[in-house]
């Protein structure tokens, strides 16, 4: 028991600091909610250092101290501490501030549960834990845009939830426990694999926010504060693209997982962008991208088992995605929601502009950036197993994601256009410098290790 506890002292920090952080708002102090949130996420990142090369389990085998579980907490603590600098921005002085912050802090155990998941409750409790706390954040504001968009999650996540615990049933039945490591005993049993793989797909799959369960994502990232949707679209995500990995992993040898995984690959990218391209919102612009990138994480998932490189090629995807798609939604926080927001951003803001650039240029995938290097290695892992055409899906559509991109680029630098110069955010202004920064070092540092 001891030494359960010790390996999972990072999951019992994070769920001390959402706690310090609910009980100081309880006593009416939001500062100190938020100075319990950044340094509990702070205490937690550090003691995950220690366990970098750690693999094993603990609970009889219920949660994995993996490559996956450690790298998830090292990408998504950092990337929940930078949204909640920007929730600090949108939130700050409003009656329930430091409540925010506590639900950040949940919803984020919610996702390490899930990325570490070595049993079918796991799945279960992590995609609980999220939702619970996400739907409370996208109805912060208390308007009907936020209200409508909190109650279509609300409804999506109860009826893709159920689905998942009714597919479970079915390997639970057939393996005979609920440990992922059992799932190999299913294979005389190929009806029950295929069916609780399927359930299991749309309960992360509406997390992951992929077509088709991604109908709540656009309206929750447009109806609820700029800084939640940054969270949603990285933090929950990774953890539900995490958990699966985890899944597949276990499955059975010889079971047609692999198609449906490249099925939803196809399907995620060409809509994401697809619909990207005639969004005039820039937040339902970035709401159709994280689908589509959510499609590009299929691709190290597909090779899973077959290739060295799945994984490190899925951690480092979700690191440079964590990076350039929070600073993204830093710049759109302090610019504006519309495309005409962003005319003349290039001139009147030029190192604003200069970082907006880097952000999407980095999610198209150009070279030396970080965008470029996880998706290099994801293409990389597809065609080492043989799913050659998956890539070039992947690389035509990183094509079109230029036409999206180049959408909000286009105005920054237009002549006759000029941006509304406001005061810019101290805390808007770090989480773009610290972004900005990670997009960069992290393209040139993996480009020179692997390229």
């Amino acid at each position: 028991m001891a030494r359960d506890l010790a390996l999972l002292i990072p999951e019992i920090a994070v769920l001390l600091t959402a706690v310090g952080a609910l009980i100081a708002e309880m006593l009416r102090k939001p500062r100190i909610s938020l100075a319990v949130a950044v340094m509990g996420l702070l205490v937690a990142t550090g003691l995950t250092l220690r366990m970098i090369g750690t693999d094993t389990t603990v609970f009889g085998g219920s949660f994995r101290i993996d490559e996956l579980s450690v790298w998830a907490k090292l990408i998504l603590l950092p990337a929940t501490l930078l949204a909640m600098l920007l929730a600090r921005v949108d939130v700050g002085g409003t009656a329930r501030e430091g409540t925010v912050y506590s639900l950040l802090c949940f919803a984020t155990l919610g996702a390490l549960a899930l990325a570490g998941a070595g049993d079918m409750m796991f799945l279960v409790l992590g995609t609980l834990l999220t939702g619970l706390a996400t739907f409370a954040l996208v109805a912060y504001p208390d308007t009907d845009p936020a209200t409508e968009a909190a109650m279509k999650f609300f409804v999506f996540a109860s009826v893709t939830g159920a689905i998942m615990i009714f597919g479970l049933s079915y390997w639970f039945g057939a393996a005979g426990s609920t440990l992922l490591t059992d799932l190999p005993d299913m294979d005389a049993i190929p009806m029950a694999v295929i069916l609780g793989f399927v359930a299991v797909v749309v309960g992360l799959g509406y997390k992951a926010s992929l077509v088709p369960f991604h109908f709540w994502a656009p309206d929750a990232y447009e109806g609820g504060p700029l800084s939640i949707a940054a969270y949603l679209s990285v933090v929950p995500k990774v953890g539900a693209l995490f958990a699966l990995t985890q899944v597949v992993r276990d499955l059975p040898a010889g079971s047609s997982w692999t198609v449906v995984i490249a099925g939803l690959a196809v399907l995620s990218m060409t809509y994401g962008y697809l619909a990207a391209l005639v969004q005039d919102n820039v937040i339902r612009l970035l709401a159709y991208s994280s689908i589509a990138q959510s499609g590009y994480f299929l691709l190290g998932i597909v090779a899973v088992g077959a290739s060295e490189l799945a994984l490190p090629s899925i951690i480092l995807f979700a690191a440079a995605y964590a990076a350039m798609n929070l600073g993204a939604f830093a710049v759109a926080a302090a610019t504006g929601r519309n495309l005409s927001d962003f005319g003349g951003l290039g001139r009147s803001r030029p190192l604003m502009g200069i970082a907006m650039v880097v952000f999407l240029l980095s999610l198209v995938g150009i070279p030396p950036l970080a965008g470029f290097v996880g998706k290099f290695l994801l293409f990389a892992a597809a065609i080492d197993v043989q799913f050659t055409w998956l890539a070039v899906v992947a690389i035509i559509n990183s094509v079109l994601s230029l036409a999206v991109y180049l959408r909000i680029v286009v105005p920054m630098y237009r002549q006759g256009e000029t941006a509304t110069v406001a005061t810019l955010e101290i805390w808007l202004g770090i989480v773009v410098l610290i972004t900005l920064a990670t997009t960069l070092i992290l393209g040139l540092a993996a480009q020179f290790l692997y390229v």
